[in-house]
């Protein structure tokens, strides 16, 4: 019996009960209980009872951000228009505060750096589509830099500012950029790789103590005097572009080769930033510290996006620190934190400081917070409410805990499961691809069994639209057809979770070749191939492997070596020259050889179920310890140190 159905013949009983005489009253109750009983189950009346009022006030915030999609659609807004709606609303309020010079732009101010940064596009010579790489550490100019070009229709890219080298070439040439914009702090690394960077693309240098010698070579302008230069007031251009035409790139580790392009377009900025506005009850006074790096979507667009589309105060900080987190709270009044699971973890950290008791925050927006952390953190840092999602920038199938549920990364209706179409599908063991039943059909997850998180594709549903990637083959391997009905598409999330009775829903691990550590997404692929150019083209497996009491997996490798010596003061060198701080193997494991299939392909699970101890005396594992800068053999004493956590990861 279709549930709707079930509700209509409940309906049409309750009506015909409102009509009896009062004196039937406990025969007519006894009566409906039995009804409901027969043609829902008790099991399914529990459930609705139970999540009712949570699948009520998430249907009212879909509904109100869809309608709200639909006319910016209709009127064919975009976010600098959205923008400047809320600059006339209140020029003079402060937009964005920087940690950590206390430096303030009012809403006015930021419009005007907009301008300035439209004028100077416009003066290169740049039309709607081309595209500017960013490459810098957070700061306000960032802000102004996207949303000015956006206004003349000029889309930027993104770069995560930890990587380098053949990642970094590869993320400024995979965009089709025509000029790259850096900050000065990041001058070695873009001359580095200054003559593997397109002949005929430009560059630009904001901020101080640069390197004037390279920037010379790199052909360098400084960006920050001809911004000072140019024009504040608003460019005489009309823009061509949308709701759902392209804003900007965000790169997001894939699950095989380099970081992939993630297409923003307008409609998904304005969706990921007013779902988090209206599901935890954001207010426009509010006051939101956000200390995530702008290269991510949830520093840009969860935390950004409330200054820009809803009037918000955001204070940005260059770098996370977590023995400032709570001053810099107090000092600017902030009422609303963004966080990943690992900061929570580092702020638990840390000795109590009398800044934690002072401040006025009472929700704490993000993702990745552990149960076991969870509640604690709420309780020592007296936390009114966490709001946590879960979502990729590319994704259709993020997912918002709206109710607090203490662990869970969102929910999906167990009453009405066709609202907002997300499923979690069987996975075969092995191989890690989707199950299916004999018609070639997808076969759905029940309470409790853990599968893969897939979104259903339809273009004409704002929610449910897959804008994809820059690339249209790293687009297609993201998209599986035929999954519950033939000729239907998803969107395939690459991530295990797993769903409760009533519909909660818990991450459970990080599906393909990528994991996630210290907040960021590691391709395994990437870094094999670094490692393996590294020692001459030798075989060599990456995988993420837990380590108690720490979120996400630590990286590790290991390397087919035949015997002889190591030098691992060379190969740390390397590592840290070539890959991010977070992509870096915290464990080496030397054996004699990695095991492949016929197709060459390496076989990690075996490995990664054995984590860093391994019981084949012909093998050594290899632990990087941070304090000493050296990598160190894992005896049983440092093993029961790691797990015990004594030892610093």
């Amino acid at each position: 019996m279709h549930p709707l159905s079930a509700v209509i013949g409940c309906l049409t009983v309750l009506g015909a009960f409102v009509l009896l005489p009062l004196t039937c009253l406990s025969t007519m109750l006894a009566a409906f209980g039995i009804f409901i009983a027969w043609r829902f189950h008790w099991k399914f009346v529990q459930v609705a009872l139970h999540t009712f009022k949570r699948d009520v006030l998430c249907l009212i915030v879909i509904l109100r951000v869809k309608f709200a999609m639909y006319r910016n659609a209709r009127e064919r807004k975009t976010i600098p228009a959205l923008f400047a709606k809320t600059v006339a609303k209140h020029p003079d309020k402060p937009a964005l505060i920087y940690e950590p010079t206390g430096e303030v732009w009012t809403f006015r101010e930021l419009q005007e750096q907009c301008h300035a940064v439209a004028h100077w596009a416009l003066a290169r010579g740049w039309a709607e589509g081309d595209v500017v790489a960013l490459y810098m550490e957070s700061r306000l100019l960032l802000v102004a830099l996207w949303l000015g070009l956006a206004m003349v229709g000029v889309e930027a890219a993104f770069i995560n500012c930890n990587l380098r080298l053949k990642s970094l070439q590869h993320c400024v040439s995979v965009c089709g950029a025509r000029a790259l914009v850096f900050g000065s702090e990041l001058t070695e690394a873009v001359f580095a790789v200054g003559g593997s960077l397109p002949c005929d693309m430009v560059t630009f240098c904001s901020g101080e103590q640069a390197d004037e010698e390279k920037l010379r070579c790199l052909k360098a302008a400084n960006l920050d005097n001809m911004l000072a230069q140019s024009q504040k007031h608003p460019p005489n251009y009309t823009l061509n572009k949308s709701f759902n035409d392209r804003l900007f790139y965000i790169y997001t580790s894939g699950t095989t080769g380099m970081p992939k392009a993630a297409v923003v377009v307008h409609s998904r900025y304005y969706r990921i930033a007013a779902s988090g506005f209206y599901c935890f009850g954001l207010q426009r006074d509010d006051i939101i510290y956000n200390c995530l790096p702008l290269y991510h979507s949830a520093g840009t667009i969860m935390g950004a996006g409330q200054c820009l589309l809803f009037g918000l105060t955001v204070v940005i900080r260059r770098k996370f620190s977590a023995s400032r987190f709570w001053e810099d709270c107090v000092k600017h009044s902030c009422t609303v934190i963004q966080y990943i699971g690992e900061i929570c973890r580092y702020l638990l950290a840390q000795p109590v400081h009398p800044s934690e008791g002072h401040h006025r925050v009472r929700v704490a927006l993000g993702n990745g917070l552990r149960a076991s952390v969870w509640e604690e953190f709420v309780r020592r840092f007296r936390i009114k409410h966490v709001g946590e999602f879960y979502g990729a920038t590319e994704c259709n199938c993020g997912l918002i805990n709206i109710d607090g549920k203490v662990g869970a990364c969102g929910f999906s209706s167990r009453i009405l499961p066709s609202f907002y179409p997300i499923r979690l599908v069987r996975l075969q063991e092995e191989s890690r691809e989707l199950l299916r039943d004999a018609q070639g059909l997808c076969i759905t997850c029940q309470p409790g069994e853990p599968g893969m998180l897939v979104g259903c594709i339809n273009d004409k549903d704002p929610l449910r639209r897959f804008d994809g990637y820059a690339d249209q083959d790293s687009s297609s391997q993201k998209i599986a057809h035929n999954v519950f009905k033939m000729g239907d598409s998803v969107y395939v999330s690459g991530d295990v979770l797993v769903m409760d009775d009533y519909g909660y829903m818990y991450f459970k691990d990080r599906c393909g070749d990528t994991f996630r550590w210290r907040g960021e997404n590691v391709s395994t692929t990437e870094v094999e191939g670094v490692l393996s150019g590294l020692l001459g083209h030798t075989d060599v497996a990456v995988y993420g492997v837990c380590v108690p009491g720490v979120e996400g997996r630590a990286c590790m490798a290991a390397i087919a070596h035949a015997g002889g010596l190591f030098d691992f003061d060379a190969f740390l060198s390397f590592v840290q020259e070539a890959l991010a701080p977070y992509a870096r193997p915290v464990f080496l494991r030397l054996m004699p050889a990695v095991d492949t299939t016929g197709t060459f392909k390496i076989q990690k699970m075996q490995l990664q179920k054995e984590g860093y101890k391994s019981q084949n005396p012909r093998e050594k594992i290899y632990f990087l310890n941070s304090a000493a800068g050296c990598y160190e053999a894992v005896t049983d004493e440092l093993y029961d140190s790691i797990t015990e956590g004594r030892a610093r990861l």
